[in-house]
C-alpha cells in the first residue's frame, strides 16, 4: 500500500484488505493507492472500500514484487503519480508449498512447547522454493528483493524536508536467525525459505534506518501475530483447520500471539500510522497482541540480530541490484 496523508501502498488480500479499512477510518483524507498483482482482485478490493468509504480515493497499482521488470515499472508509475509518499507498507509475500513434520507437530501437541510451536512454527515448516526468470530464488525475490528494489526506485518520493516517510514491513514470528546465512541469503540451498526471507527484512529494516534516517526516511518491522489467512490455511488440510480451532481458542487465553483475525493482526501497522517516525527504536519489532477477551494492543520487543549482519547484508543486496542491472540492462532512471 501506498499512502500520502495526503498515500500509502500494498497488495490487497487478508491483513492487506484489513488495514486499509482501518487506515481509511484513521483518516480519510488519506491518498491511497494499492499496488496489487491480480487486479481483477484489487478492483473487488478497491470496491469494497468505496463502499464503506465512499467518496475516498483510492487508486490502483499492477505489480508483481517476485519480477524486476515489473518492480522498476511499477516505481516508474508511481514517481509519475505522486509528488511524495508518507507511507509505504511493505505486505506481499509467500510461502509456497508449506509441509508440515507431523510426527514434530503431534509431538508438540502434547509438551509444554505447543503455544510456541503454534506462535512461530519453529521446527514444523518447510517450504519448497524454485528459480525464477531472473534467476533468483522466488521467495527471496517476492519477500525481500522485490520490496527493497521498490524503495530504491521510490528514492526521491520518499523523506522529503519537512515531511518523514515510513517504510513498515509485515514480517513475522517465524523470522528466525538459524534460518539465515550471509553466504546462502536467497537460501537457496535449505527448506526454510519464509523464515529466513523474514529474517532478512528484519536485517534490512535495521540497515535502512542506518543509511536514510538522515533524510527523514524510516524503517519498522511489525509481526501480526498467528493470523488465519489464506497463507496460514495453506499449510493444512480445511479439516484439520476445524479439528484446531477450539484448541487455538484455548491457547489464546494463555498468549498474546493468537490475534487469529486480520483486524486485529493489523493493530500494529495502525499504530506505526499514528507513531513519530523519528521516536521509534530501529532494533525493535512492534508485536500486533490480542488478550483471551479479544483486547488489542502493540507490544515493543527486541530482535535478536545485529548491526554488522545487517550492513553486510545490505551491500550485498546493492551488489545484487547493481548485477541486476547490469544484465537487464536496465539504467539509473529508475531511481
Amino acid at each position: 500500500v501506498f499512502t500520502t496523508k495526503r498515500e500509502t501502498g500494498k497488495t490487497l488480500s487478508g491483513i492487506g484488505l484489513a488495514l486499509c479499512e482501518r487506515l481509511l477510518a484513521e483518516d480519510g483524507e488519506i491518498h491511497l493507492c494499492l499496488a496489487c498483482r491480480n487486479m481483477q482482485r484489487a478492483e473487488a478490493a478497491q470496491a469494497a472500500l468505496l463502499l464503506s468509504h465512499p467518496g475516498s480515493d483510492i487508486n490502483l497499482l499492477r505489480v508483481d514484487v517476485g519480477n524486476i521488470k515489473s518492480v522498476i515499472e511499477a516505481a516508474q508509475e508511481i514517481m509519475q503519480r505522486y509528488q511524495r509518499l508518507d507511507y509505504l507498507y511493505l505486505n506481499a509475500g509467500i510461502m509456497p508449498n508449506p509441509r508440515i513434520n507431523l510426527k514434530a507437530f503431534i509431538n508438540g501437541l502434547f509438551s509444554s512447547k505447543v503455544i510456541s510451536m503454534f506462535a512461530t512454527g519453529e521446527g514444523l515448516l518447510t517450504q519448497e522454493d524454485w528459480v525464477t526468470d531472473d534467476g533468483l530464488q522466488q521467495v527471496f525475490m517476492t519477500n525481500v528483493f522485490g520490496h527493497f528494489l521498490l524503495i530504491r526506485g521510490l528514492e526521491p518520493l520518499l523523506g522529503q524536508p519537512g515531511c518523514p516517510s515510513q517504510v513498515i514491513w509485515t514480517s513475522s514470528n517465524n523470522a528466525r536467525k538459524s534460518a539465515f546465512s550471509l553466504t546462502d541469503y536467497q537460501h537457496g540451498h535449505g527448506q526454510e525459505s519464509y523464515s529466513s526471507s523474514k529474517y532478512a527484512t528484519d536485517l534490512l529494516s535495521v540497515a535502512l534506518n542506518k543509511h536514510y534516517n538522515s533524510q527523514g526516511l524510516f524503517s519498522s518491522v511489525i509481526c501480526p501475530g498467528l493470523v488465519l489467512t489464506n497463507l496460514t490455511y495453506g499449510i493444512l488440510h480445511p479439516f484439520i483447520w476445524t479439528l484446531l480451532m477450539p484448541i487455538m481458542w484455548l491457547i489464546r487465553v494463555f498468549t498474546n500471539s493468537f490475534t487469529l483475525n486480520t483486524q486485529n493482526g493489523t493493530e500494529a501497522l495502525v499504530w506505526l500510522f499514528k507513531q513519530k517516525p523519528e521516536s521509534l527504536d530501529p532494533l525493535v519489532k512492534y508485536h500486533s497482541c490480542t488478550s483471551g477477551f479479544g483486547n488489542n494492543y502493540v507490544v515493543p520487543r527486541k530482535m535478536d540480530l545485529d548491526i554488522e549482519t545487517a550492513e553486510a547484508f545490505y551491500k550485498k543486496l546493492l551488489e545484487l541490484e547493481q548485477n541486476t542491472k547490469k544484465n537487464d540492462g536496465v539504467t539509473e532512471n529508475y531511481r
